[in-house]
């Protein structure tokens, strides 16, 4: 059921994209810099692309800009919790050499079943 549904929500997705390529065919100049600065500078570099290329590529940039931001923005988050896996690792290790060190064997057969567990 869930499946169909994903399915269906992508397709209605894929339509809605389609919808608005198909109505911003037109095509539009995408400039480096603005008029006046492009003169100064001498950077005059300009393209034509369609707009739904233009409005595609910055919804692409901008998850692409926000996928990185968080990475960086966790990465103090992820270094702590490695460092207290380790953590955790060592005093699990430690502890396990202390109740090997201190644990006596039972004298009993079920006593001694019962304290492996």
């Amino acid at each position: 059921m869930i499946r169909y549904l994903r399915l269906l929500l992508l397709g209605l997705l894929g339509l809605g994209l389609l919808t608005v390529a198909l109505a911003n065919r037109a095509p539009v100049t995408l400039q480096l810099l603005p008029t006046d600065l492009a003169a100064l500078t001498g950077l005059t570099w300009a393209m034509d692309l369609p707009l739904f290329v233009v409005i595609f590529g910055g919804i692409i940039a901008g998850v692409l800009i926000g996928f990185v931001w968080e990475w960086f923005r966790e990465h103090g988050h992820r270094a702590a919790a490695s460092q207290k896996t380790r953590e955790v690792a060592r005093l699990e290790r430690e502890l396990a050499v202390l109740k090997d060190a201190t644990s006596v064997p039972p004298q009993d057969e079920v006593l001694a079943l019962l304290e492996k567990r």
